[in-house]
């Protein structure tokens, strides 16, 4: 997330909670593409992280991106730890590794999103070059230790940092090693949203084993295909998962906000200074009774940012974000909009995938999602396996895409920027294509990624 919300308007009621994701609805043809991605920056001369300081450092890398976009920048404390696009909404962010994330602007097909894509790569090579940069497409950096990873200077980061030993093992690896691609949707209804909630968590665990590709962690294998995605399982429990409840009767937006309301929160922000409030109520904001900001009251912002600390399989805000894969390359990053958006933005295509998982127990996606990150597509997955349900949901995807007949200059269809999950899906993963090269050519070394697996 590039830049926290800035809105003083004060909440005084549960109903303006639950009104605040309402106000996400969009008209079907009013329905967009966000595509969010990370990338692990590292110096091409020596496989070494990038700190934030320096002359060659990440605060370069963004003052010199900043001269070639013309974009504005955002800062935190006197220091600059993002851009904004001044027209359009893009922007770019530091994940607290430094982790270079381009947070896309709103697009109407993924086209658009794979020509958005192609631009910023261009700008971030013009800036990096020259300082020795560049970027790993692995979903975990595959080489450093936490000790080796730098932190950036951000300040939910700090108390970030210091609230995730509390509440699970591995949040720290989340934060500085790993690197997603999300993609973000609309929806046009309380039911709308509802059902493709449950799709997008029920057939998150195919886009983790199609987007695998983080099988490396400290210079070997780490056992799994995602470790990103295993990461995720031992990070915070009050904030992560599958949300079973989301498939009782009745869900929709005010199941999402009760959830929210009892989920433990990091932060207030007031002005330019983070509160630290982690684990504390936003019950007890609500009401003024929050111990360590005596008598101040909830906002807009803070709810807006509170929801933007939740991290489900599938998360909502005023639009659905896919969280389930590791980043790859760009044909990678196309492919995660395409696949989703042909499943989401066709009624057919969306009826189509609930179908497919609508008779799925509670007991089953769980048992899916816990195995994915070590099985990939020869996970269960119900009464068959995952790779039977991701071909099945690649299809839709595909009648989806053509069935919204969105062209290019050519004259091509969104079903391009499926080829590369079709051919993981009728072979292997990235991860496993990986884990052969180490034991082959690679002779046992992951510094060749470092040349093989980069932008």
């Amino acid at each position: 997330m590039a830049r926290d919300v800035s809105d003083a308007t004060p909440l005084s009621a549960r109903s303006e909670l639950i009104e605040w994701f309402a106000a996400g609805e969009k008209p079907h043809d009013a329905f967009a593409i966000g595509t969010e991605h990370e990338k692990v920056p590292f110096y091409r001369a020596d496989l070494s992280p990038v700190p934030y300081e320096g002359e060659r450092g990440i605060e370069a890398l963004l003052e010199g991106l900043r001269a070639i976009t013309g974009w504005e920048t955002i800062e935190d404390a006197g220091r600059v730890i993002g851009l904004s696009a001044v027209e359009g909404g893009g922007a770019i962010s530091l994940e607290p590794g430094g982790q270079f994330e381009l947070s896309g602007a709103p697009l109407p097909d993924v086209h658009a999103t794979a020509h958005e894509l192609s631009q910023h790569l261009d700008a971030v090579r013009q800036a990096a070059d020259p300082l020795g940069i560049g970027f790993l497409t692995l979903g975990m950096s595959p080489k450093w230790t936490r000790e080796d990873t730098p932190v950036m200077p951000k300040s939910r980061y700090r108390i970030m940092k210091g609230y995730m030993p509390r509440v699970g093992s591995l949040g720290l690896d989340m934060m500085l090693r790993t690197a997603t691609v999300q993609v973000n949707l609309d929806f046009s209804s309380e039911a709308d949203m509802v059902t493709k909630m449950r799709v997008g968590l029920a057939l998150q665990p195919v886009a983790t084993a199609l987007f695998a590709n983080s099988p490396f962690t400290d210079g070997k294998p780490n056992g799994f295909l995602s470790r990103r995605s295993e990461i995720w399982r031992d990070t915070d429990r009050d904030r992560t998962g599958m949300l079973p409840f989301a498939f009782d009767e009745g869900f929709g937006y005010e199941a999402y906000a009760d959830w929210l309301l009892d989920m433990p929160m990091y932060f207030v922000k007031r002005d330019e200074t983070y509160h630290d409030v982690s684990g504390a109520s936003f019950r007890d904001l609500m009401e003024g009774r929050l111990p360590a900001l005596p008598g101040e009251r909830a906002t807009v912002s803070d709810w807006a940012n509170h929801a933007s600390t939740a991290f489900p399989e599938v998360r909502l805000k005023r639009f659905l974000e896919m969280r389930g894969a590791d980043v790859g390359d760009a044909n990678m990053i196309a492919a995660q909009s395409a696949f989703w958006a042909g499943l989401y933005y066709d009624p057919a295509a969306l009826d189509g995938a609930w179908q497919l998982v609508r008779d799925m127990t509670a007991e089953e996606r769980e048992t899916m999602r816990a195995e994915v990150p070590r099985l990939g597509l020869d996970a269960p997955a119900g009464k068959r396996r995952l790779r039977e349900l991701a071909r099945d949901a690649l299809a839709l995807s595909e009648s989806g895409l053509r069935a919204r007949a969105r062209r290019d200059a050519q004259g091509r269809d969104e079903t391009l920027y499926l080829a590369p999950l079709q051919a993981i899906a009728a072979s292997r993963s990235r991860a496993e294509d990986l884990l052969a090269l180490y034991d082959g050519p690679w002779n046992r070394s992951v510094d060749p990624a470092f040349g093989a697996c980069a932008f």
